[in-house]
C-alpha cells in the first residue's frame, strides 16, 4: 500500500461518513458588537495621521483605543500582511487561529480580531470593506483571509534553496525592529501569523491545499478597523503584488499600501464599554 488512502473502507465507512457537521462556535454565541454605535461614529470621523508602506516593504503604525483605521488599495492590485499587537505590551497579539475559529476562514463587516491567550479579548472590529460583495466566487474563494501564515524566508530556503529578504516575515520583522529600537532576531519572535488584506484565497476542492488568486482589490477600495484597545500594528506590502501567480518574488508588479488613521468625535462613543483581558483565573484546576 502506497499511503492510509489506500487501507480498505470498512463496512460501515459510509455511516461513519454520514455524521452531521456541527458548527463549533455558532452565529449568536459572541457577545453582540455594537455596529450602530459604531456606524453613527464613522460618520464623525477625522483623518488624523497616514502612513505609506512601500511595495514589497514594511511598515508599523500606531492607532488609540476609539479610533479608526484603514488599509487602502491606492496604486494597482496589491495585497497586504496585517500584524497586530497591543502597543502596551507585545505579548498581546492578533491571534488568527482563534479569530478563523470563533468567526470564518475570511472576515468581515462585524467580526473581530481576536488577541492571543490569556488575554482573548477583541482588538479590533471590522467596520467598513468596500469587497464585501465579493463573497465566495465559483472556486470557493473568498478575500480578507485568516489561512495563510505569511510568506517568509525560511520555507523560501526550504523550497528553494536561497535567501530572500522581502518575504512578509522580513518585512514585518524590520518594520517592529525599527519602531521597537529592537534587533530584527528579536522583533521577529512578535511577528505572527497574519490578516490576509485583500488576498483571495481558498482550498481545492479536491486536494484541500490552499490555494490564492488574483485579488479583486482595486485603487480605492479599504478595508476599515476599530480599535478596541490601544494598538500598533505593522503591515507588508507583499512581494506577491496581487498573489495571482506567485509570492516571494521582485518580478511581479507591487504597489504601495496606505494606512490612515481617523477619528471620531469623542460623545458619539460616551458610555461605550471597551473589552477588557479576559477574566479566567489562569489556575487551570489546580
Amino acid at each position: 500500500m502506497d499511503s492510509i488512502f489506500d487501507m480498505p473502507a470498512p463496512a460501515d465507512a459510509e455511516e461513519r461518513r454520514g455524521k452531521p457537521p456541527v458548527v463549533v462556535y455558532p452565529n449568536g454565541t459572541l457577545p453582540p458588537v455594537d455596529m450602530d454605535v459604531l456606524r453613527a461614529a464613522r460618520q464623525t470621523m477625522t483623518k488624523i495621521a497616514e502612513i505609506i508602506v512601500p511595495a514589497r516593504e514594511g511598515g508599523s503604525f500606531r492607532v488609540p483605543k476609539g479610533h479608526f483605521f484603514r488599509i487602502v488599495s491606492v496604486e494597482g492590485a496589491q495585497v497586504g500582511d496585517l500584524n497586530l499587537w497591543n502597543a502596551a505590551d507585545l505579548s498581546e497579539r492578533f491571534f488568527s487561529g482563534k479569530t478563523r475559529a470563533l468567526h470564518a476562514t475570511h472576515v468581515g463587516v462585524g467580526d473581530r480580531l481576536w488577541s492571543t491567550l490569556p488575554y482573548l479579548r477583541p482588538m479590533a472590529t471590522i467596520t467598513h470593506d468596500t469587497l464585501g460583495w465579493y463573497g465566495w466566487d465559483a472556486d470557493g474563494a473568498g478575500v480578507h483571509d485568516v489561512i495563510g501564515t505569511r510568506c517568509d524566508p525560511y520555507t523560501n530556503r526550504l523550497l528553494n534553496g536561497d535567501d530572500y529578504h522581502r518575504c512578509c516575515h522580513s518585512n514585518l520583522s524590520r518594520a517592529l525592529a525599527k519602531e521597537m529600537n529592537i534587533p530584527v532576531q528579536e522583533a521577529e519572535f512578535h511577528v505572527h501569523d497574519v490578516l490576509n488584506v485583500f488576498m483571495c484565497t481558498g482550498f481545492t476542492r479536491d486536494t484541500h491545499q490552499y490555494f490564492m488568486k488574483a485579488s479583486p482589490v482595486r485603487p480605492g477600495d479599504f478595508l476599515e478597523f476599530f480599535a478596541e484597545i490601544d494598538l500598533l500594528g505593522a503591515l507588508s506590502a507583499c512581494p506577491g503584488g496581487d498573489c495571482g501567480s506567485e509570492h516571494s518574488s521582485d518580478t511581479v508588479p507591487c504597489y504601495p499600501l496606505l494606512v490612515e488613521i481617523w477619528r471620531p468625535e469623542p460623545e458619539t462613543l460616551a458610555g461605550r464599554a471597551f473589552p477588557e483581558r479576559n477574566a479566567y483565573p489562569r489556575t487551570h484546576g489546580l
